[in-house]
């Protein structure tokens, strides 16, 4: 089965960029596009901690998110037709993407560090009310 359009949900981590290569080798056979969507960090609890201080935390951290995604892009030698910054449930976000895209693969990284936590949580949500397909890649 060829795809057209593969959505990504990544994380500001290494293995990343497996997952973006693995999206990459499936689309290209057919030109088909990639979507990379993420979660940005919220800063509420520490910006609680250290309000008066920390101010920029959320801008800062955004950067530091735009910032990879940047690197995730350039480095996968493939162009990327969009790039989604997400906060809330990404299960959600996935969903919403998938209809209003014309998504027709997810790709989720199957991984034991807190973000990928929160990706496979959300990988059951989408599974079980999907009208695409999951692809949950071992890292």
């Amino acid at each position: 089965m060829s795809y057209r359009h593969v959505l990504v949900a990544v994380a500001i981590t290494p293995e990343s960029h497996q997952l973006v290569q693995k999206a990459v080798s499936i689309v290209k056979p057919g030109n088909g596009k990639i979507t990379l969507v993420t979660l940005a960090s919220d800063p509420e609890l520490y910006n609680q901690l250290a309000a008066p201080m920390l101010e920029n935390l959320r801008e800062l951290m955004l950067e530091e998110t735009r910032l990879f995604l940047d690197e995730l892009t350039e480095q996968a030698h493939y162009p990327i037709e969009n790039v989604i910054i997400s906060t809330g449930e990404l299960s959600e976000h996935i969903l919403s993407i998938c209809e209003k895209h014309d998504v027709d693969l997810v790709l989720c990284g199957n991984h034991n560090q807190s973000f990928f936590g929160k990706i496979m949580c959300s990988a059951k949500a989408v599974v079980a009310s999907s009208q695409v397909d999951v692809l949950l890649v071992p890292l």
